[in-house]
């Protein structure tokens, strides 16, 4: 039972630590089916998170940090949007820049605004999303196996998690089962012929985009006021990167992203357990090996050793408009 236990805790902040991933992968999951590639959702997450914890801070309210988070995050993305779809300029560079602009201007505004070395003031209960005890928890948790899972892992969860693994079914309806996601998908494959049928190829992708930032919002803000209780330096920590090897990993398909980000959430969540702790005949291993594995994971993954992922045709490419 002791075995159980342990494993049950490791899920429940597997979970967690996955929540962040899953926004940010499912935000890349719009731009990139639109045939944006977005190396800039770490600069996302970082001003989002930002943000939100500087106004969580200053009015203590949690929904309006939530607010400041996404607001920022699409802006970010209009930036993108405006160098890479109107000016035709590298995705890629512009996603880097992006990047770039969020980890310098938080750390100015930061030391600016709070004078903590870029970290903000400490956010109030009343402005962070706390943990939502569901109905029935404390009744069974002593119910054998289904009582630890219901009550440690499906509950006492914020309302971002739920939030997150509910975006799950929504994006696969919206791209599967709507003329929005029928077109999004479309213009990432060729949109020529989206542009033949009469339909805007720029303001497709920046619909996409907005997409991108609102999620990539939700994100940033449960880092600073959800999981923690204010923004630290560079506390994204390169998830942005990790989340977009998920979404490779998983093929650009909803489900499968849901699916890969709870793995990079498992090796980050056993990471932290078992530091300090000691392997049978070897003794104990240097905490930094476990914490390596969600990157070492991305290395593999993206060195090709899924199986060949096969990105949207026109992702990456500038269109212009034939005359």
């Amino acid at each position: 039972m002791e075995y159980f236990d342990t494993f049950v805790s490791i899920l429940g902040s597997a979970i967690r630590l996955s929540i962040p991933l899953l926004f940010t992968a499912l935000a890349g999951l719009f731009s990139e089916r639109a045939g944006i590639f977005d190396i800039g959702l770490e600069g996302k997450m970082l001003a989002s998170a930002f943000a939100a914890a500087c106004v969580a801070y200053w009015t203590g309210n949690a929904w309006a940090g939530l607010g400041a988070g996404i607001l920022v995050s699409i802006i970010f993305s209009l930036l993108h949007g405006f160098a890479s779809i109107t000016n035709r300029g590298n995705q890629i560079v512009s996603g880097v820049a992006l990047n770039f602009i969020a980890a310098g201007l938080t750390i100015v505004l930061g030391t600016a605004w709070f004078n903590q070395g870029g970290r903000t003031g400490q956010v109030p209960p009343e402005g962070r999303f706390s943990g939502i005890i569901l109905p029935g928890a404390d009744m069974m948790h002593d119910v054998p196996i289904i009582g630890p899972l219901y009550a440690n892992v499906i509950s006492g969860n914020n309302i971002l998690t739920y939030i997150a693994f509910l975006m799950v079914p929504i994006s696969w309806w919206v791209l599967y089962r709507t003329r929005f996601g029928l077109r999004l998908r479309a213009v990432g494959e060729n949109p020529g012929a989206v542009d033949t049928a009469g339909v805007s190829v720029v303001w497709l992708r920046y619909r996409a985009l907005i997409v991108t930032g609102f999620l990539a919002g939700f994100a940033g803000t449960y880092l600073s006021i959800a999981q923690s209780a204010a923004f630290i330096n560079n506390m994204s920590a390169g998830k942005g990167y990790i989340a977009l090897a998920a979404l490779i990993f998983a093929k650009w398909k909803p489900v499968p992203v849901m699916f890969a980000c709870l793995l990079f959430g498992f090796l980050d969540a056993f990471a932290n357990f078992m530091q300090g702790k000691s392997l049978p005949m070897i003794g104990e291993v240097p905490v930094q090996i476990f914490q390596a594995l969600p990157y070492i994971l991305t290395c593999v993954l993206l060195a090709g050793f899924i199986g060949v992922a096969r990105p949207p045709k026109a992702g990456g490419v500038a269109y212009t408009k034939e005359r």
